[in-house]
């Protein structure tokens, strides 16, 4: 991933959102005319193509040549209707740019990125877009430890996403993320409320999500229970939902995170032989997918087995660990 190309077209796209409207008649034969016709089906498939890649950086140069067009498209003179259609693919495409840096542990450029995707989603009125963007950029936060700057960053996507569209998810992912937060924190009553509010997905209607910004289904709260009972140091809570989830269908990605955290309770509980059998199947996840955030996952094993280092096996997990983040 070219990175300064990539902050280069941040800063060009964030100044051309920022402008003041004009409302002009936009030329039927201009980049931004297409792209109001072909963008939301062409970002749908780039989605798609990111939730179903192994590696999520091969998508990558689809999404900066898609970026590239939409600061092009936002040059030209178009209606105050148009402009807001391309801020809508702006701030959907901006938040997938940051999906693939997130994954690879480059955090502050995500953030960048859903910063911008807010921005533009604000322009577009897209409420439930907007809100996610957000919940992103709170996610950064909270795989830095640094739960008390994701607080009041979720606090206001859910006051975003109450403005949304009540049959769509959006309001329940906040919730789910905002249970880690707590977590993190250490309260449990808080964390629980999170929980049992993220659970009313369920009782939505029809398809709550698009698949693409927007993918909380409710799917993958048991592995979220067991990251929020693990922070909470509830370990047979933590097993009990960790457990439930491995079986059910997990992407690589999601199955090396969960595999890991087993590994991370192993490791709490002392049992450096059930530690090590999860080590090993997240580590040939992890070195199969290229996914930074099974590597992050595996980072917080080391942080468990700092006590156990007069064992060798807990060195020898720690040294292999500590291998996968050299080669990354």
């Amino acid at each position: 991933m070219k990175r300064r190309d990539v902050l280069s077209l941040l800063a060009v796209t964030g100044a051309l959102i920022s402008l003041p409207e004009i409302d002009k008649t936009p030329s039927r034969n201009g980049v931004a005319a297409s792209l109001v016709e072909t963008g939301p089906e062409l970002n749908a498939t780039l989605w798609r193509t990111f939730s179903l890649s192994e590696s999520k950086q091969v998508v990558y140069p689809m999404i900066r040549h898609q970026l590239g067009l939409l600061a092009r498209g936002l040059e030209e003179d178009q209606s105050n209707s148009s402009r807001q259609r391309l801020c809508l693919l702006v701030g959907d495409l901006y938040q997938l740019a940051g999906e693939i840096f997130f994954d690879g542990n480059k955090y502050v450029d995500a953030a960048r990125c859903y910063t911008l995707a807010a921005s533009a989603c604000k322009e577009a009125d897209a409420f439930d877009m907007w809100a996610c963007a957000l919940t992103r950029h709170a996610f950064v936060e909270l795989y830095e430890s640094r739960f008390s700057a994701a607080a009041p960053i979720l606090s206001v996507a859910a006051r975003v996403a109450e403005r949304g569209d009540s049959q769509l998810s959006t309001r329940y992912w906040v919730a789910a993320v905002q249970a880690e937060v707590y977590a993190g924190l250490g309260d449990f009553d808080a964390t629980s409320r999170s929980l049992d509010t993220a659970e009313k997905v369920h009782s939505l209607p029809g398809q709550p999500h698009n698949g693409g910004w927007l993918r909380f289904d409710g799917s993958r709260l048991a592995e979220e229970r067991g990251t929020c009972y693990l922070a909470l140091g509830r370990p047979d809570l933590a097993e009990q939902a960790l457990t439930s989830a491995l079986s059910q269908p997990l992407s690589l990605r999601r199955r090396g995170a969960v595999l890991a955290e087993l590994a991370a309770l192993g490791a709490e509980q002392r049992d450096l032989d059930r530690a090590s059998h999860y080590v090993q199947a997240a580590l040939e996840l992890a070195g199969q997918t290229g996914s930074g955030y099974v590597g992050r996952k595996l980072e917080a094993v080391k942080t468990r087995l700092a006590p156990l280092m007069s064992d060798r096996r807990a060195l020898a997990l720690h040294q292999q660990i500590s291998a996968l983040a050299s080669v990354a």
